[in-house]
């Protein structure tokens, strides 16, 4: 029997945040720096297709970019740091994410009545390479924008994602989500930023 990451967490342990902290220390440097234009492009593309089903609330196509054994990761911290460690606005693997996409969906995810519109800008995305052929890391800005029952908020900072290419299309590894005011009160985020 096949080890299924929606049903348990096992792949999150001592082995799994040592490389988190690895892969998302000093990868943002200039000799890592891709500039193949098709690399780019592609990853482009997927970032902002991440954005459109997000505001189109498809969550369930959302969730299908993320592998099998992924996190999403919301640092309350400025420079990411080691979550072992510190505070995190959202550290959610394979299940919670699944738990949070049926959580909104559902007409009891009180926070969400009325339902959020939003709408997101990416832009400036960089492609950095890893030590692994198929694995690439991005840094984006964002602007997302939410509107719900006659209140406005916005969200801004910058995101790294660690992509792997299965062969002509992505898998979301890791999607770090780091917002310029992390360290203030964000009134509860109920949107998935």
């Amino acid at each position: 029997m096949s080890h299924d990451p929606s049903k348990t967490s096992h792949y999150i342990n001592d082995q799994f945040y040592q490389n988190l902290v690895t892969n998302f220390t000093d990868w943002q440097t200039e000799d890592l720096e891709i500039s193949d234009l098709n690399l780019r492009e592609s990853c482009r593309r997927l970032l902002e297709k991440e954005a459109r089903l997000l505001d189109s609330n498809q969550l369930d196509d959302w969730l299908q970019l993320f592998a099998p054994e992924c996190l999403y990761w919301v640092p309350a911290s400025l420079d990411g740091g080691d979550p072992r460690k510190e505070v995190a606005v959202a550290f959610d693997d394979r299940r919670r994410l699944e738990d949070r996409v049926f959580r909104l969906q559902n007409e009891y995810a009180w926070s969400q009545q009325p339902r959020s519109r939003t709408s997101r800008i990416v832009s400036n995305v960089t492609v950095f390479a890893t030590d692994q052929a198929d694995i690439y890391m991005t840094r984006s800005n964002f602007f997302t924008s939410e509107f719900q029952a006659g209140d406005k908020r916005s969200y801004a900072g910058w995101t790294g994602h660690r992509l792997r290419d299965t062969g002509g299309d992505w898998e979301i590894l890791v999607k770090q989500v780091n917002l310029i005011d992390c360290d203030q009160n964000l009134r509860n985020p109920s949107i998935t930023l």
